[in-house]
């Protein structure tokens, strides 16, 4: 009855060990950390994918660590390894984990959420390389390699886990990757939201 339940503890393990790992290098690499935290969802969402967690803990344990990472902000005292000031961000990006999985088949939410926790993590590395090496601010900066980054694994992504022709597929993670870019809406509420609005079209 409880068969998850290990499985539960391991995707834990990634989170936690990217938590102090991304803790012990400190606020200098706050942008970094946030991404690698990103990528530590990624067994969860796999093992979500293979039915070995189900829907609802998944889910549950998302919008937990939402609200885990809503409280610093709303006291002013955020977790400054990896929460920016005025940037919601992770916690956008927690919730829309939290309520994809309730809304989308079982293949398409797993891509949607490996694009977020995946592509979003390369990007986000290296972005941030490329503007260090340049000397601008990483925070606030976004740049077509970074894009590219994105496309190119989240075209992989689509690639192996949606039905379609490949032009539809790499047509998919070019959407996304538009969505991922633009400057009006954060990227962890736009790519949810954009990948959900795709389905009308298919």
């Amino acid at each position: 009855m409880l068969g998850w339940l290990p499985y539960v503890g391991v995707a834990a393990l990634f989170i936690l060990a990217a938590i102090a790992l991304t803790k012990r290098m400190g606020e200098e690499w706050a942008w970094v950390n946030r991404k690698i935290i990103h990528f530590s969802i990624a067994p969860a969402v796999l093992m979500f994918y293979y039915e070995l967690i189900p829907t609802w803990i998944f889910s549950g344990a998302a919008f937990a660590f939402g609200a885990f990472q809503l409280w610093p902000h709303l006291r002013r005292k955020e977790l400054r390894w990896y929460q920016i000031e005025h940037n919601y961000g992770e916690v956008f990006f927690a919730f829309s984990a939290s309520a994809i999985p309730l809304i989308l088949s079982q293949e398409y939410a797993t891509a949607l959420l490996l694009a977020m926790a995946v592509s979003d993590g390369v990007t986000g590395i290296i972005r941030h390389y490329y503007f260090r090496r340049h000397g601008f601010n990483v925070k606030l900066k976004k740049h077509w390699t970074g894009s590219l980054g994105y496309l190119i694994t989240t075209a992989i992504i689509g690639l192996y886990l949606l039905d379609g022709g490949p032009i539809e597929r790499i047509g998919w993670a070019t959407v996304l990757m538009l969505a991922e870019y633009q400057p009006w809406l954060d990227d962890n509420l736009a790519v949810p939201v954009v990948g959900t609005l795709l389905l009308l079209f298919v």
